[in-house]
């Protein structure tokens, strides 16, 4: 059985990359912090198609708790290991720099670039040994471009890039690729408070993205067919930014 884990996989851009994934033959571990019911949706996706899921409940930024439930799940799978990890948790806080409140820059830094430390370095050694892994990056357009209103979201995902290159450079020897994906504006819960009529006019395509076309790069990252690909940030954003 193939193990993929997803860190905030049960809404938006997680959850379709979750169904994705179990369509590609993936055992699905479908992590959430509080929205369980949601989770469970998820999960009832993907077993009504015959396929396989599990949810697994941690806040990417407390380590300790990351600690508890990936060595729970090893204890109940002590001959297996989670060979895809696809780091996706993350938070959007905004306000401009002299308004923002230290818990709006520590809490989207910490669940962004904390949850990749966190949940990778538990991960990434079991990968090693068995010189086979896929680990993939949910940035940003933000942490490309950075945008006004989000010193601390393009700070993390811009971070999380830095750590995506090194960290490649690091694994690529025991055959674990690190990718980094920078979706633009996609339609999910994240982007409900946008204007959306006017962002569109900015974008070539003329539109917001779809979750799927995010969990289609995805998928793609974890296949064999991209086994050469590492240390790159692919952009899924219409064109907006190139």
């Amino acid at each position: 059985m193939k193990y993929a884990l997803v860190t905030g996989g049960s809404r938006g851009i997680g959850r379709a990359v979750c169904i994705a994934l179990a369509e590609e033959g993936y055992s699905v571990i479908i992590n959430y912090v509080s929205n369980k019911d949601a989770a469970q949706e998820v999960k009832d996706i993907i077993e009504s198609k015959g396929q396989s899921a599990e949810l697994l409940a941690f806040n990417v930024a407390d380590a300790q708790a990351v600690e508890e439930a990936l060595n729970s799940w090893q204890e109940r799978h002590p001959d297996e290991y989670i060979s895809v990890l696809v780091n996706n948790a993350g938070i959007r806080m905004d306000s401009v720099l002299v308004f923002m409140q230290d818990n709006q820059w520590n809490d989207v830094i910490n669940t962004t670039l904390g949850g990749f430390y966190n949940v990778t370095k538990y991960l990434v050694k079991y990968m090693m040994t068995k010189r086979y892994g896929r680990i993939i990056n949910m940035a940003s357009l933000s942490g490309l471009k950075g945008l006004p209103g989000q010193t601390n979201y393009s700070a993390a995902k811009a971070a999380l890039i830095g750590a995506t290159k090194a960290l490649a450079q690091e694994v690529a020897p025991r055959k674990v690729t690190v990718n980094a994906i920078a979706p633009g504006f996609i339609a999910s819960d994240m982007t409900k408070d946008l204007d959306e009529k006017a962002l569109k006019s900015m974008i070539p395509v003329g539109r917001f993205g779809k979750p799927e076309e995010v969990a289609a790069v995805v998928t793609f990252l974890a296949s064999e067919k991209a086994s050469y690909i590492t240390g790159e940030v692919i952009s899924v954003n219409g064109g907006l930014y190139t």
